[in-house]
Order: structure tokens, then C-alpha cells, then sequence
């Protein structure tokens, strides 16, 4: 199953503009019987209570790896062959001390081994196959409001983390839901660990800020957002129809509703502004575009600094509705 290859010390880069960050095919070569016989394989050959593993089937499009491992105790992965540094990003992810249970086949037949994902780093997977990841630190809680040190360095001032959970609350985001975020870069990030089952498109003008996203992608390992440049039919035209929009106000904002509004017209709408006169606009721009009765809501977040003094946070005002209703 695995063979020696060269480390990567970074992630390939991609070029600018649109980009699919989903490196694998849309059928699963894996269909029912092979689960089957491979968790047999496993309950026979393992202590590992087969009733609580997670089943992820990499070999699909969109699929997430490592938060499905930072989430859950014991993982069964199903990949196919040529992910040549899969067990380097788990362990550039912080997951070196997790076990990994394989044998040296593409068939659940012979020999079992057992090696830690910081063992494991040169190598790669030279056959499809099943293999169990055992996770002992794994989070049991859905974790919202990733702390800004841990996202990549680059062009973007990220939104304070406690901003991003009542954003992230605000969107309802769940496991299938396709999300579109307009220069949102940490909330694009967060979507797409939280949603594992869907897409996130993520609208970044900017290139420099494009390029952080990308390094945002596969620091967390992610494979479910898609990267777009700007806004418009053509650009949307072969991707999953978005159920809800994040957004931060801007001079395009209302080109962009109207845009997705076609594409679906029962969106739902999260916009960031920190601009009153933006926020107190919204309950006419919502009106003209069938967003009816929309809720405006502004949010404060102080800190108690060293000095026993308060440090107030730049105060957004959040406006939420959705279209159709």
C-alpha cells in the first residue's frame, strides 16, 4: 500500500485565478462490498471498537482529511494511489502522534502493521486501499472560532475569532450545504472544516490574498473549497449552487446579490459591514432584491488588556435574511 517518496516541505502552489482544490475523482472506486470487507478485515484483526469509526472515502471529491481526524477517535480512510505526501500534511497538522493500521495490500488480506504518523512522513500510498487512523486527542465538540494565530500569515486581516463564530452561527452551516464567502478568507476556512460534506467557493479579488487563502487550504488540509477570482455567471456557472452567502460589503456587493440571486433565488445573505450608513442602507437594498424583513444586528467584543483597561474590538453590524420568503 505505501512506498518511499520524496518529502514536500510545502505545498505546491497553483496558479491565480479559478481554482478546484478537490484533487480526486467524483465516483468512489470503493463501493459497498469493499467497506464491508475491509471493516471486517479490521474487526478481526484490531481491538478498535468498529461502532464509533468514521468511514471517509478520500477517493471522492471534496473530502477532508484532516479535520475528519482532528474530530473523530478512529478513522477508516479509503484512498487511491499517488497521495504522495498525505502522511507529511497529517503531521505538518499537528497529528503526528496518531496511529495508523494498514497492511501492504490493495485487498483486506495478510500481515497487519501499526505505525505513528510522525514514522510515516516519507512515505505514500502507491495502491488504493483502506487504512484505520486512530486519533486518542481527538476534539469530540464542534469547534467554531479557529484562533487567528493558527491560520496561515499573509495579505488578509483576519475578523476576530469570536466575530467569525456568531458569522459562522449566522450562516447554519451543516454537512452538505454549499457556502459561498466573498472575501471572507477565515470564514471560507472554517466553513469548509465544519462542512465536510459540501462545497465552499471562495471569492478573493485580490491575488495576494488569494494566494494566503490557498496556503490556508492546505495547512488544514481541505479539498472541498473552490477559489474564484470575482463574481459573475460565468464564473459560478459549473460549480454547486450556493444555499447561503457570506459576504463583506463593498462597492460590488449589489452586482454580486443580484448575480447569485439568479443562480438561486432563495439565497440566504450574511453581510459584514463596519459601516453604519452601509448597515442602515440594507433594509431598502433588501427590499428591491425580495429579501424580506431582514435582521440587523451589531456586535461588540471588549478584552480586559494587562493594564485592567478594556480594548474594544472593531464593531461590525451583521445583516442576515434570505430571498424569496
Amino acid at each position: 500500500m505505501y512506498v518511499k517518496q520524496l518529502v514536500k516541505t510545502e505545498c505546491d502552489k497553483k496558479g491565480k485565478g479559478q481554482h478546484s482544490m478537490a484533487n480526486s475523482t467524483e465516483n468512489s472506486i470503493f463501493n459497498n462490498t469493499h467497506v464491508i470487507s475491509w471493516l471486517q478485515y479490521f474487526l478481526n484483526n484490531t481491538e478498535v471498537d468498529l461502532e464509533h469509526v468514521k468511514i471517509l472515502d478520500i477517493t471522492k471529491k471534496n473530502k477532508n482529511l484532516i479535520p475528519a481526524v482532528e474530530a473523530h477517535r478512529s478513522v477508516l480512510v479509503f484512498t487511491e494511489a499517488g497521495h504522495k505526501d498525505i502522511f507529511y500534511r497529517m503531521f505538518n497538522a499537528g497529528l503526528g502522534e496518531c496511529t495508523v493500521i494498514y497492511n501492504e495490500g490493495s485487498e483486506p488480506v495478510g500481515p497487519i502493521k501499526t505505525s505513528r504518523v510522525a514514522d510515516m512522513i516519507d512515505r505514500g500510498i502507491n495502491e488504493s486501499a483502506g487504512m484505520l487512523v486512530l486519533n486518542p486527542n481527538a476534539r469530540t465538540t464542534i469547534k467554531f472560532g479557529i484562533d487567528n494565530r493558527e491560520l496561515a500569515y499573509g495579505s488578509v486581516k483576519y475578523v476576530g475569532s469570536e466575530i467569525r463564530t456568531v458569522i459562522l452561527s449566522k450562516m447554519q452551516i451543516n454537512d452538505g450545504k454549499n457556502v459561498c464567502v466573498i472575501s471572507g478568507e477565515s470564514i471560507a476556512v472554517e466553513a469548509a472544516i465544519l462542512d465536510g460534506e459540501g462545497t465552499v467557493i471562495a471569492v478573493e479579488y485580490n491575488s495576494r490574498d488569494r494566494a494566503t487563502l490557498e496556503d490556508n487550504v492546505g495547512q488544514f488540509g481541505l479539498n472541498n473549497i473552490t477559489i474564484i477570482d470575482h463574481v459573475d455567471e460565468e464564473t459560478m456557472k459549473d460549480l454547486p449552487v450556493p444555499d447561503v452567502t457570506m459576504l463583506v460589503a463593498s462597492a460590488s456587493m449589489e452586482q454580486e446579490m443580484k448575480c447569485l440571486l439568479k443562480i438561486n433565488p432563495h439565497m440566504e445573505f450574511v453581510i459584514y459591514t463596519l459601516d453604519f450608513i452601509v448597515a442602515a442602507s440594507m433594509p431598502k437594498l433588501c427590499g428591491e432584491l425580495g429579501i424580506r424583513d431582514p435582521e440587523i444586528m451589531q456586535l461588540t467584543v471588549s478584552k480586559l488588556t494587562s493594564k485592567n483597561t478594556y480594548k474594544t474590538e472593531p464593531a461590525p453590524w451583521i445583516i442576515t435574511g434570505k430571498a424569496g420568503e
